[in-house]
């Protein structure tokens, strides 16, 4: 009897022993969403339920970029997710500079400067540059990074920094040639980061896509060769000649002159079947398109790619002749689902629309049914001509709110509520996919989401997807565009300033101000402006949906708003996205100086950890090579930014 208790007692010290071994081993973040099928998801659970409120910053790290006066440049929000690979950190700035960091203290290891500020200011928009991260490929002595900036591929030692110059010109390698329509480099830019396959690095492309040129670049998807640049294969994403599938969903052959339909968002892959799922945006013009009549294939869909050739296995269109820039902008989720008795292997697509799209993901056939139902197609736009239908998924459920009626005006106060009235009665307002038009439209969604770049997060263990939704509305109003602008052949764009939710509207030029209404920042509709949901992919249903964050503060201390009673979370709206650990967190931050931990079953808040700077990127983590689990999130824009690291305190 005696000898068998001190068996037990060796068999239970080994396997507590092994189980602390495994507890403390380096786990890494190799990809900006975790993996190759975008979950964002990791397995460390050593913060979990019980003590995420214990979390403290272990270090920050700063850009410290500033505005350059002698381009014209400036640095935009501070968007990027962090890489975690043999205990370093790499991270992509918004002037695209890559920057190893210690991965556990934060301490500057190189800094690989591409220079992308000198191309000056015009492709990458109005709010400055951003980038959202960088690729690897390789391992140990072997390993480097390729960011994409601007026009240019670039490749770098993991090591040192150091451009890979076997690659391309002296490391790099320019992204827009032999290109139909040839685009300009102060027009091209890359905000995400490529994928990595092999022996191939994939890239996409971003071309300002608010005016149409007389001849505008087709977006793209290209593959190199990682060792020397040399492209092995390109797809567009609108059809280049008359025999190529999707060029009949062109009128009157609009696909020569149309362009854009960019891949600006993440892609994903599977692995085994080498499969690459992109996510495509609207082509020019955005919002008046009466000259590109038709469905617009390959526009606002889901294609499935043959990574090695670049060849089309399937696709999906979410959006027929694009009219309301409801891109798919973010990374589609890959999983597993049980679904009534089957297993199927499935791509889930999030959109700005608020619909979950969800494919098996080797044939494209719709896990439920999605149906094309008629939609308002009056307008009174010159030249436009809606598209009668758009797909509907039967199931999910939308997860953001759709359309307007008069009902939705805000009514925080009485006040509140006739001046929202008032305004809502000058706008058409009607259901989802009601076309823009000369009176102005009240979209909903917003032109930002719905869900945005920052995707859905998939716990592989439940098949539960995490999204995080902006519940705004976008006035959505066209008018005459000066015939005599230079090189432009479109007659109407939305850059009609008047009073509205929006609070800024589109110029040919980025942005202007809009006419204040007495409103001011007060949206038109009721709130919740932001919704954190969790949807159940195995059932098709929604598990639980919370209102996300409290509302800025121009909002909650308005002065109509002064003696109102507000809801705690009247939501923050925002473009980035969750993360889920194996702890049972949804880790998300954005719009707000916090990054909040939710309880991943229930959707209830177990804590925010305040940070300097509004939270602006989408959160990682990682247990460093000494067994600590940390979590990262990018924060602040232009110079007041910083990379910042949580973790349990050490005596814990």
């Amino acid at each position: 009897m005696r000898t068998h208790c001190v068996v037990a007692i060796v068999i239970g010290t080994t396997v507590l022993a092994a189980a602390q071994d495994h507890a403390t081993e380096m786990v890494e973040w190799r990809y900006v969403g975790a993996d190759q099928a975008s979950s964002k998801y990791s397995a460390v659970e050593d913060i979990n339920l019980d003590n995420v409120s214990q979390l403290e910053v272990a270090w920050t790290w700063e850009p410290n970029e500033l505005p350059n006066q002698e381009f014209s440049t400036r640095p935009g929000s501070f968007e990027a997710t962090a890489l975690m690979i043999d205990n370093v950190i790499y991270v992509s700035t918004m002037y695209t500079r890559v920057v190893a960091l210690d991965a556990e203290t934060g301490q500057t290891l190189w800094v690989f400067d591409p220079e992308a500020y000198r191309t000056g200011p015009r492709g990458a928009g109005p709010g400055g540059f951003k980038h959202r991260g960088v690729a690897a490929w390789g391992s140990g002595s072997e390993l480097r990074m390729f960011i994409n900036s601007r026009d240019r591929l670039h490749a770098i030692s993991a090591a040192n920094g150091k451009p890979i110059t076997s690659f391309g010109t002296e490391g790099h390698i320019v992204l827009t040639e032999g290109f139909p329509n040839p685009v300009t480099r102060d027009e091209f830019d890359q905000t995400s980061p490529p994928v990595v396959f092999d022996d191939l690095v994939i890239v996409g492309s971003r071309v300002p896509d608010r005016v149409q040129h007389r001849f505008d670049t087709p977006g793209s998807i290209q593959a190199f060769d990682v060792h020397t640049g040399q492209r092995r294969w390109v797809f567009y994403t609108v059809p280049q000649s008359n025999d190529a599938f999707g060029a009949d969903t062109w009128q009157d052959e609009s696909w020569r002159f149309t362009g854009h339909a960019n891949v600006w968002g993440l892609m994903s892959l599977d692995e085994e079947r080498g499969l690459l799922y992109i996510p495509t945006s609207t082509p020019s013009s955005d919002f008046w398109v009466g000259r590109r009549v038709g469905a617009n294939l390959f526009a606002e869909s889901l294609v499935a790619l043959d990574v090695r050739t670049g060849q089309r296995e399937w696709h999906f269109q979410t959006v027929h002749h694009g009219l309301w820039d409801y891109d798919l902008t973010s990374a589609p989720n890959l999983m597993t689902l049980e679904v009534d008795g089957r297993s199927i292997d499935a791509v889930a697509e999030v959109s700005k629309q608020g619909f979950t799209y969800v494919f098996d993901r080797v044939t494209g056939e719709p896990v439920w049914p999605i149906e094309e139902r008629t939609v308002n197609t009056d307008t009174d736009v010159p030249g436009e001509i809606p598209y009668p239908t758009q797909p509907f998924p039967t199931k999910p459920p939308p997860f953001a709110g759709q359309g307007v009626t008069i009902e939705d005006a805000n009514d925080l106060t009485p006040e509140v509520h006739r001046l929202a009235l008032e305004q809502l009665r000058t706008y058409r307002l009607g259901p989802l996919f009601t076309p823009p038009s000369l009176q102005g439209t009240l979209q909903r969604p917003r032109v930002d989401g719905g869900a945005n770049w920052g995707g859905a997060a998939l716990d592989p263990t439940t098949n539960w997807i995490y999204v995080r939704t902006s519940e705004g509305t976008s006035p959505n109003q066209v008018c005459a565009i000066d015939p005599n602008v230079a090189d432009v052949d479109v007659p109407y764009t939305n850059n009609c300033p008047r009073g509205g939710s929006g609070g800024i509207f589109r110029s040919l030029d980025g942005y202007v101000p809009a006419e204040r209404s007495p409103l001011g920042p007060i949206p038109l509709i009721k709130p919740p402006y932001a919704k954190l949901v969790a949807i159940d992919l195995n059932a098709g249903d929604i598990a639980w949906s919370v209102p996300f964050g409290e509302g800025s503060r121009l909002l909650r201390n308005h002065p109509l708003l002064r003696n109102a009673s507000l809801p705690d979370r009247l939501g923050t709206p925002g473009a980035n996205g969750p993360m889920v650990t194996g702890g049972g967190l949804v880790f998300l931050g954005g719009g707000e100086p916090f990054l909040y931990a939710f309880d991943a079953s229930t959707g209830r808040e177990v804590t925010r950890l305040p940070t300097e700077f509004r939270t602006s990127g989408n959160p990682m983590t990682y247990r460093s090579k000494a067994g600590r689990q940390f979590i990262l999130i990018a924060t602040g824009a232009g110079p007041d930014a910083s990379l910042v690291a949580f973790a349990l305190p050490m005596s814990s």
